[in-house]
Formats: C-alpha cells, sequence, structure tokens
C-alpha cells in the first residue's frame, strides 16, 4: 500500500487501523514545520527536541482515543499543540513566551527554493535574512501573531483561540507589527528584492 500519495485524514485511518507506515508519513509530511513552530518559541534546541516528542506522542494518544475530529488541517492542529505545549512550558517555568528566530536555526531554512539560479538564491536568502531581522524586533505579541499568521498558517480565529485574544485584537496585532515593521524599513532604507 502507497501511504504517500494518502491525505492527512486517510493516513490517520489507516494508521488507527494498524498500518505504523502511515503515521510514520504523516510525521516525514509535517515534523519540520511543527518542529520550526516549537523552536522559534523556545529557542533551545534539546528542549525544542523533547516538546517536538511530547507533541506527538500526544497527537498518538489523541489518535488512539479517538478523540480527533477532521474539522480543520492535521497541520493547523498539531501546531497549535504543539503552541499549547510551550505555553505551558513557559507558564511551569514562569517565563515570558518570546517567540524568535536566531542565527542557529532559521524558519526559512525548511524553504525549498526549485530555482538553481545562485544569484536568486542569495537575493532571496539576504531578504529572508532582513525580513527575520525585523520580525525579531517587534514586540513580543506581534512577533507572535506573524509567525502564528505566516509561517504555521493559522487563521486569525485559531490565533485568537490559542493565545486567548479576541480576533480583532489578533488582527490588530498583526496591523501594528505591519505598520511597525513598514517604519524600520523607513528608517533604515531596507529595501526587499
Amino acid at each position: 500500500m502507497q501511504v504517500v500519495k494518502f491525505s492527512d485524514q486517510e493516513l490517520i485511518n489507516v494508521y488507527l487501523q494498524g498500518n505504523e507506515k502511515a503515521f510514520e508519513e504523516l510525521l516525514n509530511r509535517h515534523k519540520n514545520k511543527i518542529y520550526t513552530a516549537i523552536y522559534l518559541f523556545v529557542k533551545d534546541r534539546d528542549l525544542a527536541e523533547d516538546l517536538f516528542q511530547e507533541v506527538f506522542i500526544k497527537i498518538i494518544d489523541t489518535l488512539r482515543k479517538g478523540s480527533y475530529n477532521h474539522e480543520g488541517k492535521f497541520s493547523q492542529w498539531a501546531t497549535r499543540i504543539a503552541y499549547n505545549m510551550c505555553v505551558d512550558h513557559f507558564r511551569r517555568s514562569k517565563k515570558r513566551t518570546k517567540v524568535s528566530t536566531s542565527d542557529e536555526f532559521d524558519i526559512f531554512d525548511v524553504l525549498h527554493v526549485e530555482d538553481d539560479n545562485k544569484e536568486l538564491q542569495l537575493i532571496i536568502s539576504e531578504t529572508h535574512r532582513q525580513i527575520r531581522t525585523l520580525v525579531d524586533k517587534l514586540p513580543d505579541e506581534q512577533r507572535e501573531v506573524v509567525i502564528l499568521r505566516h509561517y504555521a498558517d493559522l487563521s486569525f480565529k485559531e490565533i485568537s483561540s490559542i493565545t486567548s485574544v479576541s480576533i480583532n485584537t489578533a488582527l490588530g496585532r498583526m496591523r501594528y507589527a505591519l505598520i511597525n515593521i513598514r517604519k524600520m524599513m523607513e528608517e533604515h532604507a531596507i529595501v526587499l528584492q
């Protein structure tokens, strides 16, 4: 059985029927995105790996208990679990969640560029670096919404739910983040390619 061609929901169904390869395929499809989301919150490789394992243990438990309902996308549901685990970790350690990238690990490392044009790759790399620098300078709440919206592909409704703010607040934070990024670009004369 070729599980590679299955949808996420089909993989879940096949996994629940006892095919471990189906879950392996599901994990392989989403591991980079989920791990990166975790790492952006905790900024510690070892902790991110531990939380990543906890996320997939929770996913397996939820699937086996039959508690998963396929209302949305699997990756958004898994990302929401990852976010909640990160928040729980910070609550336990009484630290403020800091959403950021670092020089050691970069959300753009998981993006694949099809074009072999080295000049284009350099331009894209420099653009990503500049955007990353600007996003890092945003206030925590704005940075959080930008990452959840543009990296994790969560809707504003999902962002409002997992961050415990209204949809209007989430939208407002995104609006102010974009305004702040534009101001920083003007102040530093940054022109994105």
